[in-house]
């Protein structure tokens, strides 16, 4: 038996039969990462004495009959998600060092569950990219073509998953992350609503965008991963106080009754908007014939302000990236340029040397946009109407989220 081909839902079955041991999958895991991970290199950290002392652990709880839905399960961790006495990097040399002293809510999840954590996975540098050639460290690439990117920023973790290097990872996604790598190497990844899963002990990028969810092998895994990690969490004042379903049930439905009598919503402004390239264009024409030929009612719908998003976005998220990385000053934890004793010109250093070109980029984008006498010029007096218009109707969008802690919003 090849126990890297396993789902996580398969590896959990065998597991709880005691037809495998953790160690054995993980050990499988570990051998494939020995073996194959200098070509890809979708991982920054990876402690094998560490996995298989957890894994020892898992099948000690699996003999008591105390087992639960990941104890056992080797999970990978985008290296964004703070892991108590592991280096979390956020594959950044400012942090190239750094160990928390506390897990994130995500990471106390799994643990609670006696699941195995395999390693910290590469990405682009504090999550600022597309295609994980930001990372500080090295460039990931793509198990099915080496000669491409995983996608990103989370492309350690969609191509660890590719790759069978784990069972299942963790990624976070601002805008894309997620959802862009996991189509880039093939498997499945999940952006859940804001405030569906707690942000605590996740390096912020931009607050009020970022969201921790799971990359897997399947949509069953995705399902069973994010009933672990989603739920209110006192730590994050962003959290949403909803009850949790469980997601694998609308899967089970789906199984026995098809799609049939499904409703699909298609944007028209996705296809009507420029640069879609005409293999992508075809690609997703076969994708409504499928759902057409699987009974599903394909209904145009339109979202108006879709020509405008991208600019919200790069309002936004380098203005908060700007605030949040202001701590990275070479004074309190991380990278210090050492060359000068003067104060001022410490921080220049340490932020220049310490900080990407890209982390530099939304930094000053964001800095700028926030600066004297352009706040207002960027939030308020854009001489594009409908460009103004567009923007300030995401900000309030985005602002009426936020204080209502998506109460009144379906969560996935």
């Amino acid at each position: 038996m090849n126990l890297h081909t396993l789902t996580i839902a398969q590896a959990q079955d065998l597991l709880a039969k005691k037809e495998i041991s953790s160690v054995e999958l993980t050990r499988a895991f570990l051998d494939r990462i020995d073996q194959y991970d200098n070509n890809i290199a979708a991982f920054i950290t990876v402690d094998p004495e560490l996995a298989l002392v957890q894994a020892e652990q898992a099948d000690r709880v699996i003999a008591k009959g105390e087992n639960q839905d990941f104890t056992g399960i080797p999970v990978a961790l985008k290296d964004v998600l703070c892991t108590k006495g592991v280096k979390t990097t956020c594959a950044s040399k400012m942090l190239e060092n750094f160990v928390p002293q506390y897990d994130a809510t995500v990471v106390e999840k799994f643990k609670a569950q006696d699941a195995v954590l395999i390693g910290k996975t590469n990405m682009d540098e504090f999550a600022m990219g597309s295609s994980t050639e930001n990372s500080a460290f090295f460039v990931t690439r793509n198990p099915w073509n080496t000669d491409h990117v995983p996608g990103g920023s989370s492309g350690g973790s969609a191509a660890a998953v590719a790759a069978r290097f784990c069972s299942g990872a963790v990624g976070t996604d601002t805008g894309g992350s997620i959802r862009q790598p996991a189509s880039h190497c093939g498997v499945v990844g999940l952006k859940p609503t804001y405030g569906r899963v707690s942000r605590f002990g996740v390096v912020a990028y931009a607050s009020s965008l970022d969201q921790v969810g799971p990359i897997t092998r399947d949509v069953t895994d995705a399902a069973m991963m994010l009933n672990l990690m989603g739920g209110h969490d006192p730590k994050d004042s962003t959290s949403a106080p909803e009850q949790m379903p469980d997601f694998t049930k609308g899967i089970a439905m789906f199984k026995d009754k098809g799609l049939a009598g499904m409703t699909a919503g298609i944007p028209k402004e996705f296809l009507s908007f420029g640069g879609v390239d005409p293999e992508v264009k075809a690609m997703f024409e076969n994708a409504r014939k499928t759902l057409e030929g699987l009974g599903v009612t394909i209904k145009e719908i339109s979202l108006p302000h879709t020509n405008y998003v991208v600019a919200a976005y790069y309002i936004i998220a380098p203005c908060e990236a700007s605030a949040n990385l202001a701590r990275f000053d070479g004074v309190r934890y991380g990278y210090r340029d050492m060359a000068s004793d003067d104060l001022i010109e410490m921080y220049k250093r340490t932020k220049s040397r310490g900080f990407g070109l890209e982390v530099q980029r939304r930094i000053i984008i964001g800095t700028y946009s926030l600066s004297s006498g352009y706040y207002d010029a960027y939030y308020g007096m854009i001489l594009n109407a409908p460009l103004k218009n567009a923007i300030l109707f995401c900000l309030l969008w985005h602002r009426r989220l936020r204080l209502n802690s998506v109460r009144k919003w379906k969560i996935l």
